[in-house]
């Protein structure tokens, strides 16, 4: 109980203090919109909302599982390969440290017209590093006695796999995947907005953007925190389904 009520209380606290800020200060809502100018928005143009919405939702979900298994599968290499750790690592580095927002013009003139691809790719390169980051440092700092301990009993490396690595990454793996939820909502925004036939959230957000909507755009923002939260506890979920174990309890 206290999980949800706490979460649900800080909200609350901040929603009040977002409202008193905008009425302290007597800003208009074409300078700083306030909750209370928001829930108009959002039935003015509710179909939208869900409509877009989705649309928003499943292209970073497929991006996410694509950098799940992208990431995971890079994570593997460079975990159980020095040689390949030690060449992969500063390619991925220097593809992490491009903007991203410089990448989504070109990825939209390559594949013209492909807007799903486009945003669902975005949502992937933005994504993926975190995981395959944790992935590689939970198994290359796996401890050599226990794999010799295995070995010595006769076990297979498929076994120790098993056994030993893949455990003992699940925590970092499900950390990493926290990340990069959020990441893949920021690729799959910049996409909608760029693209000029997008459809999406961020397409509603430019929209608002070019009539001056200021409500509208807020409420936008307050929908993909609101997707964003419910995708970062499905994450939490399977991580206590998986991992459960490494939980710690004060």
């Amino acid at each position: 109980m206290q999980k949800i009520a706490v979460p649900l209380l800080a909200i609350v606290v901040f929603l009040i203090f977002w409202e008193a800020l905008v009425w302290i200060n007597d800003w208009p809502n074409y300078k700083m919109a306030s909750p209370s100018d928001l829930w108009p928005a959002f039935w003015k143009f509710r179909y939208l909302f869900f409509d877009y919405g989705w649309d928003t939702l499943w292209r970073t979900v497929v991006g996410l599982m694509l950098a799940v298994v992208v990431g995971v599968a890079l994570g593997m290499i460079m975990g159980f390969s020095k040689t390949m750790r030690d060449a992969l690592y500063p390619l991925l580095v220097g593809f992490n440290a491009i903007p991203k927002a410089t990448v989504v013009p070109i990825i939209a003139l390559i594949f013209v017209g492909q807007h799903d691809l486009n945003t669902v790719l975005i949502a992937f390169m933005i994504s993926f590093f975190p995981i395959a980051v944790s992935v590689s440092i939970g198994l290359s700092t796996l401890e050599p006695e226990y794999r010799d301990i295995l070995r010595a009993l006769g076990a297979s490396k498929m076994m120790i796999f098993w056994k030993i690595a893949l455990p003992k990454t699940l925590p970092e793996f499900f950390g990493a995947l926290k990340v990069s939820v959020t990441l893949a909502f920021i690729g799959t925004n910049l996409m909608e907005i760029v693209s000029p036939h997008g459809r999406g959230l961020g397409a509603l957000f430019d929209s608002g953007k070019t009539n001056a909507d200021y409500p509208l755009m807020f409420a936008v923002l307050i929908a993909l925190a609101v997707l964003g939260i419910v995708l970062y506890y499905v994450v939490v979920v399977l991580e206590k389904i998986f991992a459960g174990w490494a939980e710690r309890y004060d």
